[in-house]
């Protein structure tokens, strides 16, 4: 075998070489299609604005409602501040709404480097994305934010000596940033056995390597968990265990993705000698 064919052996079919600057250009085509993929999610975000910020208001009144708080209210302190937090729901809902075509930009850009049945992974890997993705934000939407909210809105109240009440004053920015980042971070984290179901199917990690890995994963989910939360124990583990949990059902799926591939190897192989 020449050195050609060797080196066509080990480089993914119909592969392009591509120097660093042809992968920043295709970096910035794929950044801005997914941008126009996210145009129709913000403008439809913008004429639900009123209706989506009550939604997301929903779990923070609860807990008002829970701890007799009285009649809840959120503040603004400057006239843009009601614009700005509408655009920046606008545009949470453009990237949950765009996720599909968010994530299929990102495989266009990894595709060219990956084989031929690989990219046969295109479809699932961009549904199954948009699942965990959605679903994240879903899980911090309604499991997270009921508790950490009531959590947070009980350190208020009367203080021990009845002379003075500590009471929430909420800021509409302020909560909305809160908001925002715990969703798109829910979101995010929701991504792990994509990402890992996605490398063993490639071959480059298997199930014993990550289950090695595991005792790390830990440490860096809990880091996470700390860095992606407010400063309170209740949310933070509410991450954690996700993340933990995501990553040992993908080290399941890796060990099934290894057998599956150690068992047509094998059968190959005995097909190849009978002849």
């Amino acid at each position: 075998m020449t050195e050609a064919a060797d080196e066509t052996a080990v480089r993914p079919e119909d592969d392009v070489e591509m120097g660093f600057f042809d992968h920043l250009r295709e970096l910035r085509t794929r950044i801005v299609r997914a941008l126009y993929g996210v145009v129709p999610g913000v403008i439809a975000g913008w004429l639900f604005k009123e209706q989506l910020l009550d939604l997301l208001l929903k779990p923070w009144i609860a807990a008002w409602h829970n701890l007799d708080l009285g009649d809840p209210q959120i503040h603004f302190a400057n006239p843009l501040d009601p614009f700005v937090a509408y655009l920046k729901i606008a545009m949470v809902v453009g990237v949950l709404a765009g996720a599909p075509w968010i994530f299929w930009q990102i495989w266009g850009f990894i595709a060219p480097g990956l084989y031929r049945k690989e990219k046969r992974m295109a479809l699932p890997f961009v549904f199954f994305s948009t699942v965990c993705f959605v679903g994240g934000a879903a899980f911090g939407y309604i499991i997270v934010f009921p508790m950490a909210f009531e959590t947070f809105l009980g350190f208020g109240g009367m203080l021990p000596s009845h002379d003075i009440v500590v009471q929430p004053t909420i800021m509409i920015t302020e909560y909305l940033n809160l908001v925002t980042r715990l969703l798109l971070a829910f979101g995010i984290v929701f991504e792990v056995p994509v990402v890992v179901t996605a490398l063993a199917a490639m071959g480059m990690v298997n199930g014993p390597m990550l289950l090695r890995f595991s005792r790390w994963w830990v440490l860096i989910a809990a880091l996470l968990s700390a860095i992606l939360t407010p400063p309170d124990v209740a949310s933070q583990i509410m991450m954690l265990v996700p993340l933990v949990v995501l990553y040992f059902i993908s080290v399941g799926i890796a060990f099934v993705i290894g057998d599956r591939r150690k068992k047509r190897a094998e059968a190959e192989n005995t097909e190849g000698y009978e002849r």
